[in-house]
């Protein structure tokens, strides 16, 4: 490997050094190769896998250390938060001299666990692990992970599982909590870490007119195009607390996520959302609201004399924000229904086929391949209300007619996965693997992969499908 140190360079106050704390016979869960060559892993760390992904083995090169910071949760300051049970222990240039940070989860306690015991569980760590590989396939800004490991040690949770640690790897685990930390904490260090912010992720940015409003209009950008991707894909985070946010707009911290199955924009995925704050629908403003209290944050960085200026700066930058999204989903949507994207009735019509995936209650990812395969009849026979999907179709054929549709087509392929991570997908796999038998998330891995490609040899009919409608969905929670 080689290592880039940087995170440890700043001031002690914002993160706390220590030593993983290995959990009792440590296993091999899966180990993603391609990734470990991707990050220049030599032949040895490969062969020592295990033992780094359980964190028996660390490194000369970087001292192991947890983060602070703070946020809102669910909407409510929740004070000091931090890295309660994940240690970042190096930061490693990949083969295009990119830093990625790796960090090990469920290394045990820290200063920051609160009343957490600082592991995680083999469930939790393998549904970060295959969720962070399918958003990656799917050309979604995520974090990834080298491999993970399981244990004969017990963890209590609602019941006794099984303790795993997963070694994840991310562009940035700099949060909007670090700034919300730093602000309420130690607002001496906002001016030097944001400089450093700067410096490592935005570069470009050091030299422009005002670096800091170059450096929030570009967190602005990404995160509206991370949003709009995921609603492209059907993703659900499931808890946007503005400490599960970076600066680098990839996606980050895995908990109660789900894939969209039955079109149903009000979806609560995860049971602790007892308000429905961050349904599927509700994404794009939440993320809105987070980069608000995010750029307050930055406020403090003007001069006195030009504090008010630069609230109006920040305000108009943070305005951006939703024609940056709307512009990014619906020329993403446009490409899903195989419509050209500058026709005037285009969106329209997208969203007319959206109403009726809503109205009759069909499968979000497959009905878009029934679409794209040009199979109406499959589509319309599955629809009560056969008048609305007909209006549909009609409106559909005529905009397609005034363009070339090979081209149409090509572009809906690359547009439309196949597979997605179903949440019965990935219990099965946890299922057997809580056996001892990692056959499925082996399966998994290799079907997500490519996911854009229709892989008969490999898939199952499972994977293709929501379940039946009298089986109950599987529920999801922040335990983990």
């Amino acid at each position: 490997m080689h290592f880039n140190p940087r995170y440890s360079s700043l001031n002690s106050k914002l993160y706390h050094q220590q030593q993983p704390s290995p959990l009792r016979g440590a296993k091999a869960g899966h180990f993603n190769e391609a990734l470990a060559n991707e990050l220049q892993w030599s032949d040895e760390d490969k062969a020592n896998w295990v033992e780094i992904c359980s964190g028996q083995k660390t490194f000369a090169k970087f001292t192991p250390l947890a983060m602070v910071y703070a946020g809102h949760q669910f909407g409510q300051w929740a004070g000091q938060l931090g890295d309660g049970r994940g240690l970042l222990i190096g930061q490693i240039l990949n083969q295009h001299g990119q830093t990625i940070d790796l960090h090990l989860k469920g290394a045990g306690s820290t200063p920051y666990s609160r009343m957490g015991d600082g592991r995680a569980v083999l469930r939790s760590v393998i549904r970060e692990y295959l969720a962070g590989h399918a958003l990656n396939a799917l050309g979604v800004a995520s974090s990834h992970a080298v491999g993970f490991t399981t244990s004969t040690q017990g963890v209590q949770r609602e019941t006794l599982e099984l303790g795993a640690m997963l070694l994840r790897t991310s562009d940035c685990h700099i949060r909007f909590g670090h700034f919300e930390w730093i602000n309420q904490y130690a607002p001496e260090l906002l001016t030097e870490f944001t400089q450093k912010c700067i410096e490592w992720h935005y570069p470009e940015y050091l030299e422009a007119e005002n670096p800091v409003l170059a450096f929030a209009e570009a967190v602005i950008e990404r995160t509206a195009i991370m949003i709009a991707k995921w609603q492209l894909v059907g993703f659900a985070h499931g808890v946007m607390n503005t400490d599960n946010l970076n600066i680098t707009g990839s996606t980050l911290d895995f908990g109660p996520y789900g894939f969209m199955e039955r079109f149903r924009p009000n979806w609560i995925n995860n049971h602790s959302d007892y308000q429905g704050r961050y349904t599927y629908q509700n994404q794009p403003s939440i993320g809105h609201w987070n980069l608000w209290t995010w750029l307050n944050n930055l406020i403090p960085l003007a001069k006195p004399e030009h504090k008010e200026q630069f609230k109006q700066d920040l305000a108009t930058c943070l305005e951006q924000f939703e024609p940056i999204f709307l512009h990014h989903y619906g020329q993403g949507l446009c490409e899903k229904t195989g419509l050209p994207h500058f026709h005037k009735d285009s969106l329209d019509c997208s969203f007319a086929f959206l109403r009726i995936l809503q109205t009759e209650q069909l499968d979000y990812t497959q009905s878009f391949i029934h679409l794209q395969n040009k199979e109406y009849k499959t589509l319309r026979d599955d629809c009560l209300d056969l008048r609305q999907f007909d209006a549909f179709l009609h409106q559909y054929q005529e905009i397609r007619k005034t363009q070339d549709t090979d081209e149409l087509d090509r572009v809906m392929q690359s547009a439309n996965p196949h597979y997605i991570l179903r949440n019965h997908m990935a219990q099965k796999a946890i299922e057997l693997a809580e056996r001892g038998d990692f056959s499925e998330v082996e399966r998994l891995f290799k079907l997500l992969n490519q996911p854009y490609l229709k892989q008969p040899d490999l898939e199952t009919e499972q994977d293709t499908a929501p379940l039946p409608s009298d089986v109950p969905e599987i529920s999801v929670s922040c335990s983990s």
